[in-house]
């Protein structure tokens, strides 16, 4: 996979052009699914998916919603095939935990290893939920698995939304408290601020700003 993580999602002029990098087309000629599992899971309700799916058209070729919860109850070869013949997974925030769970449950986290080309655009607990910890400070409630441990495709956590103005507990300060609890590398990203991930070499595509925490040993 090729990731684009983000607090928000396209943003800025930067982080679109990085998405475009990466899908090595135009948004226009790209096919994209919606995935707002992680919103159902979160105190936003119904309302958050909806939202999340109204917003995610940046003029793609074709959007279409894939449901993690429903997958289940799908043929595997059916839904398979719809996510290798997409251009880019749109991931949405929420419940990180809750998404973390489908994603394991539903399959797609063994599927998305062995699609090299895929574009992944995380949205808040869409980009938490690949890497190794999430933190205390970002549980919603009780996580399904029992604790704060996510996929771990990426080797570093992440503090989203630094400094947004509706979030005032997400100051850099409590970044670094959460950065000295996770042990491990780190970024503090607001919402102008991607990690674009490419064969594992990471790159920061920032116009606001953003922190990389050093594990201390």
């Amino acid at each position: 996979m090729r990731l684009l993580l983000t607090s928000a999602g396209i943003s800025n002029p930067s982080i679109e052009g990085a998405l475009v990098d990466l899908l090595g087309k135009p948004i226009a000629e790209s096919s994209a699914l919606c995935i707002p599992t992680a919103g159902y899971g979160s105190s936003f309700g119904p309302v958050g998916p909806w939202r999340f799916i109204r917003g995610a058209d940046l003029g793609w070729r074709s959007v279409g919603v894939l449901e993690l919860t429903a997958l289940p109850s799908i043929d595997q070869e059916r839904w398979v095939q719809w996510v290798r013949e997409a251009d880019v997974l749109l991931v949405n925030g929420g419940d990180v935990m809750y998404l973390n769970h489908w994603m394991r449950t539903s399959g797609l986290a063994d599927l998305l290893p062995s699609l090299p080309e895929l574009v992944y655009l995380g949205f808040s607990a869409g980009s938490l939920v690949l890497t190794p910890r999430v933190g205390a400070e970002f549980l919603d409630g009780k996580p399904l698995t029992g604790d704060d441990r996510a996929l771990g495709t990426v080797d570093f956590s992440i503090f989203p939304h630094l400094d947004h103005p509706d979030l005032p507990e997400n100051t850099m300060a409590a970044a670094e408290r959460w950065a000295a609890g996770i042990a491990a590398p780190a970024y503090a990203i607001d919402d102008d601020t991607a990690i674009k991930v490419v064969a594992g070499t990471v790159e920061v595509v920032s116009e606001g700003h953003w922190k990389y925490f050093t594990p201390v040993s």
